[in-house]
């Protein structure tokens, strides 16, 4: 080296040519780390807390509850979009509370860390105000119950504009205007307004279920959705849901150390293919737990179809210390330290409900413990009854005899009145050929209208494209998909019935098909059909039905009326939250009718998603789902031809209209690689 020092800047490498602008800026720069703005930095917060207006709602309610209110009101417009505003008779705030609980982790629910194991308030984060505060413009009126004089606050994207006294009646009212104002992409991103308000309206329900001891009330765009009086668990059930709820649930309770059991759980007979009603409450909070909500749905094994789910509403009461709520922001998850424990007693307990109530025919939501009876008025002397009988009547003499006198008949026959064969066709024309004449079902026409004749039986009005039992040239079938292989056989065996399975032939194999998909395909061709034509049939009932529903399916009823009416509903609203109906579709068993539209309503909401710009369809699929053949029901062998038949007339035989296989087939060539070995 000679004694020279090095100079350090010969061993630095020189960065290639090639590299980003970005990466060039690192070298030249190495600190790259900044604090971000408040404003930011809330934005961000609030993107966790409130991600859509039933974010904002909940926050609020909660605050409402853990404020001691035994009064709240919930006004909404526009599916919160341009106001959601919660009232309460709660303990008010101060001046400077008003003022401080709109900074970030700002709280009065816990002090120190210890504080997380014993919470038993629902908001304690102290992120919801000024989270909700930093994307919205709030106006805060606040006064504790001894003070002569409140506090009003307005606060625009985190900055406060103005705080000074007003006169405000005690408790608080929280007024969030314009969410998302000041973040354009996050308001674009929100649903019509009556997605977003479905889910405004199923956060009002578990907060409402949870404080059946608090009255609330609900208002969108000037109606009343919901009055909710203060009362018991099950009064506050059946006012979210509708007084028929009364039939549909036995109550569970169960005591032990770990956990106390109290609710109710839906019947057998009244399960849906969703999970709507389905609300589970630990400590007055609402949870998500999947491992408790298998243990329930385990209790009805063998009790409920395949794929369909009780409602239940169950309130758990467990020791904070072991209970973990805060592993989520919106804390609808929460961990036990007796999971395994909790899990066995819900299930017996659900269990024993099941089978100690399953003779009852509806739950008492005000039991009365008084005898019906009313006693006989004074001196009132029953009579004794009297028994008649002929004494001429002799089963052992032989020759016809009138019972009327013991004597020989006259041709009449006392058990009919007096009416012989002759005067009985006489009165009632009821002859053969009178029977015929007057319904016109001779045998020829019996077997044309309903379809009887040899198999396939096609009803030809229905499907005049196809000409032949044989299908040869229906271009309503996918011939690419099944080439060939769609003649079917004319054969003396009939077609088998092997649980919800048809089993039938056709030239290429055996052909198995789920009966309950392939009615659903049925029907919704047929109905989406009527639809688009315009030309539905409409059966007129003998006597109108009314039905009543909870607000939130009310709202989505009110939505889907036209597209109802298109299949062949007339329906009409009577009431608040009640509805007429006139006329259904031929199809529809006009007793069933309520549960008809409670589920079709159901399957809509979770349809409506998936064919967002396609309502019709979305009708359409929920109508046929509810409408179709039950999975295990027996058909006769008619049936069973038709319903072959009506399926390979369909544009897309082979796939339900939720997406599902609808049959397969089993070729020779399966079969004898089945029998190798």
């Amino acid at each position: 080296m000679n004694g020279q020092i090095p100079n350090p800047d010969n061993f630095k490498r020189k960065p290639p040519n090639n590299l980003s602008s970005y990466q060039r800026t690192i070298n030249k720069q190495m600190d790259i780390i900044n604090i971000l703005p408040d404003n930011v930095a809330n934005q961000i917060a609030a993107g966790e807390v409130v991600d859509r207006p039933a974010s904002a709602v909940k926050e609020l309610l909660e605050n409402a509850i853990d404020a001691g209110a035994t009064t709240i009101q919930l006004i909404v417009k526009d599916a919160g979009r341009t106001l959601i505003q919660v009232i309460d008779n709660g303990c008010g705030m101060s001046d400077s509370d008003a003022r401080l609980c709109f900074e970030r982790h700002a709280t009065s629910k816990i002090h120190r860390a210890d504080d997380l194991f014993a919470i038993r308030t629902m908001g304690f984060r102290g992120e919801a105000l000024a989270s909700i505060a930093a994307v919205a413009q709030v106006e805060l009126k606040t006064r504790q119950h001894d003070n002569e004089l409140g506090t009003q606050l307005i606060i625009e994207g985190s900055d406060v504009k103005e705080q000074a006294p007003c006169s405000c009646t005690p408790g608080t009212s929280i007024a969030v205007k314009n969410l998302f104002f000041n973040i354009p992409a996050r308001r674009n991103f929100l649903k019509k307004d009556s997605i977003e308000l479905s889910h405004i309206e199923e956060i009002f329900r578990r907060v409402a279920l949870a404080n059946f001891k608090t009255a609330f009330s609900f208002h969108h765009n000037g109606r009343l959705l919901y009055d909710l009086k203060a009362g018991n668990f099950a009064q506050r059930i059946a006012g979210i849901f509708g007084s028929n709820f009364n039939q549909r649930l036995y109550h569970i309770e169960e005591d032990t150390d770990p956990v106390k059991v109290y609710g109710y759980v839906g019947k057998s007979e009244f399960v849906k293919r969703s999970r709507g009603e389905q609300y589970l409450f630990v400590n007055g909070r609402f949870i998500k737990h999947p491992g408790l909500s298998v243990a329930i749905e385990r209790a009805y094994s063998e009790l409920i179809p395949e794929h369909t789910y009780p409602a239940y509403f169950i309130l758990l009461q467990v020791d904070p210390q072991r209970l973990d709520v805060n592993i989520h922001p919106t804390k609808t998850e929460v961990r036990f330290i007796d999971e395994q424990t909790i899990f066995a007693i819900l299930r017996a307990a659900t269990k024993k409900a099941l089978g100690q109530f399953s003779l009852a025919t509806e739950i008492e939501f005000n039991p009365s413990t008084e005898i019906d009876f009313t006693p006989a008025p004074k001196g009132y002397i029953p009579s004794q009854p009297k028994v008649t009988f002929n004494p001429f009547y002799n089963p052992f003499k032989e020759g016809r005899t009138d019972e009327r006198t013991g004597g020989p008949s006259d041709g009449t026959d006392f058990r009919t009145n007096g009416l012989s064969d002759e005067r009985t066709e006489r009165i009632f024309g009821l002859s053969d050929e009178r029977t015929e004449r007057i319904f016109g079902l001779s045998d020829e026409r019996t077997e044309r209208i309903f379809g009887l004749s040899d198999y396939p039986n096609i009803r030809t009005s229905e499907h005049p494209n196809i000409q032949t039992s044989e299908y040869p040239n229906n271009p309503n079938i996918r011939t690419s998909e099944y080439p060939n292989n769609l003649n079917i056989r004319k054969s003396d065996n009939p077609n088998i019935q092997f649980s919800r399975y048809i089993i039938t032939t056709m030239k290429s194999g055996v052909v198995v098909i789920d009966q309950q998909r392939a009615h659903e395909r049925i029907l919704y061709e047929r109905l989406l059909s009527q639809h688009q034509s315009g030309h539905a049939v409409a059966q007129q009932l003998l006597f109108p039905v009314n039905c009543r529903f909870n607000a939130a399916d009310s709202e989505m009823l009110s939505e889907i009326i036209p597209e109802l009416r298109q299949v062949g509903f007339v329906i009409e609203p009577l009431a608040q939250n009640t509805f007429v109906v006139t006329a259904t579709p031929p199809d529809v068993d006009a007793n069933d009718l309520q549960s008809l539209l409670e589920k079709t309503i159901s399957e809509y909401k979770n349809n409506m998603m998936q064919h967002f710009n396609e309502r019709d369809k979305s009708v359409c699929i929920s109508l046929a789902r509810q409408m179709s053949v039950r999975q295990g029901t027996t058909l006769k062998a008619e049936e069973m031809q038709q319903l072959i038949a009506d399926l390979f007339s369909c544009q897309v035989p082979n796939l339900s209209p939720s997406g599902r296989r609808t049959m397969f087939i089993l070729s020779e060539q399966d079969i004898s690689e089945r029998l190798k070995g």
